[in-house]
């Protein structure tokens, strides 16, 4: 079977829901779901591979960031593994260059420039994830944790982060000056197929 073959039978289902502000230059593969009031910036990629991803709203994806569902490693797609769903909660902010893998993501987190989290990961509420760094074990990370500096300190922060109303109003407003979106649905809260 030829590659365009196989490509065709992929189901191509991004359900982005009415509000949400998604970039035409961002790579959305496989199911997908994507919250009200979430910006997906050009060149972000957001790619369900093992499993579907549902982000929640008011996210903020920034160009490069890498959000992927995949096989973990040492198994291959055929191996008959149930399929996972990657769970993205509200408020949260993927910034320039971050890979997320994590199937369990809550409310008001910051994954900073060049940050990675693994598969293995559960990220709960409020936690900051440095720039530059790596959490690639089989953990939950505590609420309002921050991780940083080049060798992963860890500290609790009284307060979680603010949302980031601001910067999402402002780039709702002007990013569809600039760039093409993805079409949702008008109206209503419902997902849309595009």
């Amino acid at each position: 079977m030829s590659d365009a073959s196989k490509q065709n039978m992929a189901p191509k289902s991004a359900k982005i829901s009415a509000g949400a502000v998604v970039c035409v230059e961002s790579e959305i593969k496989g199911d997908v779901t994507i919250g009200a009031r979430t910006v997906v910036h050009p060149k972000a990629r957001i790619i369900a591979e093992s499993g579907p991803i549902v982000i929640g709203e008011g996210n903020l994806i920034e160009e490069q960031a890498l959000i992927i569902n995949s096989y973990p490693e040492n198994i291959m797609p055929d191996a008959g593994l149930e399929p996972k769903t990657m769970i993205i909660g509200t408020n949260n902010v993927f910034e320039v260059g971050c890979v997320s893998r994590s199937l369990n993501i809550g409310d008001n987190n910051v994954i900073e420039s060049k940050a990675e989290i693994g598969r293995n990961v559960i990220l709960t509420s409020g936690c900051i994830i440095g720039a530059c760094c790596q959490i690639n074990t089989c953990e939950v990370v505590p609420e309002n944790t921050v991780v940083y500096g080049s060798k992963c300190i860890r500290r609790v922060q009284s307060e979680r982060p603010q949302p980031q109303t601001l910067q999402l109003d402002f780039l709702m407003k002007i990013l569809p000056n600039y760039h093409h979106l993805k079409k949702t649905v008008k109206g209503t809260g419902a997902p849309m197929r595009s």
